[in-house]
């Protein structure tokens, strides 16, 4: 199938998710569902609603699907389908995990899907129907992940509109939506450590997420525009030996610093773009990045 569109070609996107849990000893399963329509195995996805990123819509079909609440973890392939119409279907994936006690489908008969379950690696390769959903199977590496999301603050007021203190310029009106734009993009990561430069408006961007989540945002100085990148090193390993998942709300000055404390290269970021930094104990595996609409 190619992966090229020609231009003005209509292309329908939708996101879906491989979720996967350990099992015994250690093997991993993955959720399938059952579609009545095709009467085929597949993974669960479905089509983006207007003005939906790809990230919350991957999360919300699943849980719609199956039941179960998840977690993003690293990307998997995109997938290009040829439509009658003479357009393109393209689907996004992600490698997903249950959250907390969450793995237990729980989702009535649908016209949409019939069944659904957990099957091992082996088990699914001879249930998925489609030979792309094996191929996509095959890219799994079912190896607990944890994110490090990085996010440049959301528009703020400009300099020369603000008579006070810098680190008390809000986020303009665009900015403030921006910000509301965000939340469901970070909560498909499911970060629990929210931490944000000192500033009002880094504060600010997690604003909606944290008080989404009941969270707290940890104020921490080294994030601030003002770069001193041997402190931003020892905070970037402080927030490395933790377990938890996290992201930081910085500034455009500090980003390449950051970038350079998780052995990275550098990477410059807009307003409200957020980089994923997936990590496999403390080695990053896969990094991502995401604007909003």
């Amino acid at each position: 199938m190619s992966d090229t569109t020609a231009p003005h070609e209509r292309v329908v996107e939708a996101a879906g998710a491989v979720v996967w849990r350990p099992a015994v000893h250690d093997r991993a399963e993955v959720l399938l569902i059952h579609r009545p329509r095709y009467d085929d195995w597949t993974f669960p996805k479905g089509k983006l609603r207007p003005h939906e990123h790809a990230l919350a819509a991957a999360v919300r079909e699943v849980e719609e699907e199956t039941g179960v609440r998840i977690r993003l973890g690293p990307p998997l392939p995109a997938a290009r389908y040829r439509l009658r119409d003479g357009g393109q279907k393209l689907v996004r994936y992600w490698s997903a995990i249950p959250l907390g006690e969450s793995d237990e489908v729980g989702v009535e008969r649908s016209r949409e899907v019939d069944r659904r379950g957990w099957f091992s690696l082996r088990q699914a390769a001879r249930q998925l129907t489609h030979a792309q959903d094996r191929a996509l199977l095959s890219r799994l590496r079912p190896v607990p992940t944890r994110p490090f999301v990085v996010v440049r603050h959301a528009r703020a007021v400009p300099r020369e509109s603000w008579d006070g203190a810098d680190a008390e310029r809000p986020l303009a009106d665009e900015g403030v939506a921006q910000a509301e734009r965000l939340a469901p993009l970070l909560a498909a990561y499911d970060p629990s450590h929210v931490v944000a430069s000192e500033t009002r408006r880094a504060i600010d961007t997690l604003l909606p997420y944290a008080r989404g989540r009941g969270l707290e945002i940890e104020p921490d100085p080294a994030f601030g525009p003002n770069v001193d990148a041997g402190h931003v090193r020892e905070e970037i390993t402080r927030l490395l030996n933790s377990v938890e998942s996290t992201v930081v709300s910085t500034h455009r000055e500090t980003v390449p610093a950051i970038f350079e404390a998780l052995g990275l290269g550098e990477v410059s970021l807009d307003y409200a773009e957020l980089a994923v930094v997936h990590l496999e104990v403390r080695s990053p595996v896969a990094v991502e990045r995401a604007r909003v609409h």
